[in-house]
């Protein structure tokens, strides 16, 4: 056979293998060797058409055909000509997406070096793709002897190594191996950055959508070992412990976080966590002074500075939440909603500079729905975002809007921000009746987009600022009119259109300090038909409580305890003998519970009267657990909300403090709205008269409780038909507004 035909049959051979017409390479290759017996390649390649033709055994023989002691070229050379050929066709078949092919190649290249670690982690990146990745396979690779025991930093891929490494999280997070393989990559690492990351957005999927904070923990705490001085990783911690009420350990994390940073907007977020840290232990009010006081200051300095280069950095995003703790420690709206408004600006500022072509592109559509000749009436879609719509207060709270939702007028989108993946009744509720579902583990730029897609015509934010990242979503305007309900006050971010409230949950002056054009609803800005309730779990017994005395109970957690209100709330109770306070309690709060204990001391009140309940799994057996209660005491400024209309479904006398601002008149509102004055306090001397009136007059509680349970019928609190009509007729009325061109 001539040079030229033995040419020619090895092009069309790999012409065959590069069309994946593996058959046909096959008779090429066995025509090449019988042309040419003692070349190699033509066996190695034949047993490649061979293996991707499913016969294995084959292919290894003819490989073994090739390979033998006798070549003056020792055996490892020849292993390592083959593992360039399988290690090329495994990139190719990887290429054409042909996983379970590349998969197969790989694991004979494997058998040729078991210690390659490369290969390795392309097999396990192989694994993933075609479903077939168990945690036994890092232990059965040896993998984290090879990057513990082997010197790979100047020759591994990093990139490779990290991507897997994530991957390997992701399907199996709760698993040691996956821990082990992210410890074991540590010393390999030069770019923290993208460690870091890797870490943080798989933090954030255990804690909210899993509900996994120690693993969570586990994982920041890995990674502050290559990057110790971690803002991010410090900062996640600080929020992770606090969250699982380990509250020295978040305040420690957070002053370490704050020790870390330099620039102003960085020592801003910092400092909150901080505050939010402390208030949530409860009772750290000495210290907490001086961090509102430097907190101020790092505010005014920020405003003063107008910082245009943070981009879209979870710090820039972070700023927009940095003003929440006022509202739990002051009641001055004007001036914490004016601080809020130049908080806003300055995120807003820098939202434009990062995405000027994407908010171009959302605001053209806007301006053509307004120009062009409008179509016949449609349905309006409204899109609803939150975190929280799963068992949570707003889960709770929003049913109505969805079970009620006029589906001839209105099309209903629903975008779930913190979606969890275990079973969630009230999750699975909203995506049972919704129209049209979003599911999100977090809230990225993707989300707006989708948004826009979808074309929503009113977007509905249900968190406003209990979380950062979705103001950073309103500030872009993907839909038309943006309103902010139910979660919080307004956000105060310019993009927002509208604020819904009703006669009593805003002063009259409102709208003087308000950015959003305040809507109100006739009765109330919120309704439910009631809420689900279990059987007690605690008795009086139990908590070694008298049968005939005097219960009082305060359901709030830490932040909404102050000095000022925990002192009235002990003066009740020292007026009204024969009465107890329970205190419902969150993690570890000794320092909350010795607040309560050092002001009774100064009231005269035994420590035996001030009891600490702990709280229950499910919100059922919680309402159900109201009932031991004669008497609940809300707090001031910062009002209950769910725990409000719980109390007042169960037939619960209440005791209110009435203020100016959104959070300190919800229970006013919700009590207005229930049918019953009594119990609304307009100053501290009427919130202690009532205390003591209710917990001395019976006959005076009886009524309220008979009020209460007769206004279930009637009220407009209980209502959520007429709520949603409501609701409704607001949205069509702001839309023809828009159309009209007027302002919002």
């Amino acid at each position: 056979m001539t040079s030229d035909l033995v040419a020619e049959i090895r092009q069309q051979a790999e012409k065959y293998l590069h069309n994946c017409q593996y058959q046909q390479a096959i008779r090429y290759y066995e025509a090449a060797i019988e042309a040419e017996p003692n070349n190699k390649y033509y066996y190695f390649y034949l047993g490649l058409m061979l293996l991707l033709e499913g016969q294995e055994e084959e292919a290894q023989i003819t490989w073994l055909l090739a390979i033998n002691e006798e070549d003056i070229e020792p055996v490892e050379y020849w292993s390592n000509e083959l593992s360039n050929i399988l290690y090329q066709e495994a990139n190719r078949q990887a290429q054409l997406e042909n996983h379970q092919l590349a998969w197969v190649i790989r694991q004979h290249l494997r058998e040729l070096n078991p210690t390659d670690i490369h290969n390795l982690l392309a097999l396990i990146d192989l694994s993933i793709a075609i479903n077939a990745y168990t945690p036994d396979i890092i232990k059965d690779y040896g993998i984290i002897d090879i990057l513990q025991n082997s010197s790979l930093s100047a020759n591994i891929n990093q990139e490779l190594l990290i991507r897997v490494t994530e991957k390997v999280l992701q399907v199996a997070t709760l698993e040691p191996s996956s821990l082990e393989l992210l410890t074991a990559m540590i010393p390999y690492v030069t770019s923290e950055e993208k460690f870091i990351r890797v870490i943080i957005d798989m933090t954030f999927d255990l804690a909210r959508t899993a509900h996994q904070h120690l693993k969570a923990i586990e994982l920041c705490q890995i990674g502050l070992q290559l990057a110790p001085r971690s803002r991010e990783l410090l900062n996640s911690l600080a929020a992770l412990f606090t969250d699982i009420g380990d509250y020295p350990q978040g305040i420690e994390y957070a002053k370490r976080a704050y020790s870390v940073v330099e620039t102003i907007p960085e020592k801003l977020c910092q400092s909150f966590t901080i505050l939010k840290a402390l208030l949530t232990a409860g009772g750290y009010w000495d210290e907490l002074w001086d961090v509102v006081e430097q907190h101020k200051l790092l505010i005014d300095q920020l405003i003063v500075e107008h910082p245009k280069n943070l981009g879209t950095s979870s710090m820039g995003v972070g700023l927009y939440i940095t003003s929440f703790y006022f509202a739990y420690i002051v009641d001055n709206p004007r001036e914490n909603i004016t601080i809020r408004k130049q908080i806003s600006q300055v995120c807003q500022s820098n939202m434009e500079i990062a995405f000027p072509q994407l908010i171009t592109k959302f605001r053209g559509r806007h301006t053509s729905l307004r120009q062009g000749v409008q179509p016949s009436p449609r349905k309006l879609k409204i899109g609803y975002v939150s975190s929280c719509l799963r068992r949570h207060s707003v889960g709770w709270l929003a049913r109505s809007l969805f079970q009620y939702g006029d589906r001839h007028n209105f099309e209903i989108y629903t975008y779930m921000t913190e979606y969890r993946v275990f079973y969630d009744p009230i999750q699975e509720w909203y995506i049972a009746n919704s129209d049209h579902i979003h599911k999100y583990s977090s809230v990225k730029i993707d989300l707006a987009e989708q948004i826009y897609a979808d074309q929503i015509d009113i977007l509905v934010d249900m968190d406003s600022l209990t979380t950062s990242n979705m103001s950073a979503i309103m500030a872009l305007k993907p839909a038309p009119i943006q309103v902010t309900w139910l979660g919080w006050d307004a956000s105060a971010v310019p993009t927002v259109d509208y604020f819904i409230a009703d006669p009593y949950v805003l002063p009259e002056n409102a709208q003087e300090y308000y950015q959003e054009t305040i809507w109100r609803l006739p009765q109330t800005y919120l309704a439910v038909d009631g809420f689900e309730v279990s059987v007690p779990t605690m008795t009086r017994a139990d908590l070694e409580i008298p049968d005939d005395a005097i219960v009082y109970l305060g359901l709030q957690r830490g932040p909404k305890y102050n000095p000022h209100i925990a002192k009235l709330q002990l003066e009740i109770l020292r007026e009204v003998p024969n009465s107890y306070f329970l205190v419902k309690g969150f993690g570890q709060q000794d320092s909350l519970n010795q607040f309560f204990f050092d002001i009774a001391n100064q009231q005269g009140i035994t420590r035996e009267r001030i009891k600490f309940i702990t709280p229950v799994k499910l919100e059922e057996e919680h309402r159900a657990n109201l009932l031991i209660a004669d008497v609940v005491l809300d707090t001031y400024p910062y009002n209950g909300a769910t725990t409000t209309m719980e109390t007042l479904w169960m037939g619960i006398p209440l005791v209110t403090r009435v203020g100016e601002q959104f959070a300190a008149r919800n229970s006013y509102t919700m009590m207005m709205n229930a049918g019953i004055t009594e119990g609304i306090a307009w100053t501290d001397e009427e919130y202690v008269e009532w205390g003591v009136r209710l917990g001395t007059d019976e006959r005076l509680r009886q009524d309220i409780s008979w009020k209460l349970h007769k206004s279930r019928r009637t009220a407009p609190l209980w209502n959520g038909k007429q709520f949603t009509r409501d609701m409704e007729k607001a949205y069509q009325e702001m839309w023809q507004r828009y159309i009209d061109g007027g302002s919002c």
